[in-house]
């Protein structure tokens, strides 16, 4: 994937060139925001990857299978 032409780090990268910035800054700049881009997709990703898991098992009532035999 070419992150380069992404409407974000053009957007990204325009607005730190609008600001007058020398080369380095700018760069930097972009940079950072492509990280905290990456890090809001991979936050939804997981988010989604976490609701998309099924509910856990109910906790057993009585005796049955609330015990641990170790002498088994």
């Amino acid at each position: 994937m070419n992150i380069a032409s992404t409407p974000a780090v053009q957007a990204a990268t325009a607005s730190a060139a609008s600001q007058s910035l020398p080369t380095d800054a700018v760069q930097a700049s972009v940079q950072l925001r492509v990280l905290k881009k990456a890090l809001d997709v991979q936050e939804i990703a997981a988010a989604q990857l976490l609701a998309s898991l099924p509910p856990p098992p109910p906790v057993p009532q009585g005796m049955l299978g609330t015990r641990l035999d170790v002498y088994a």
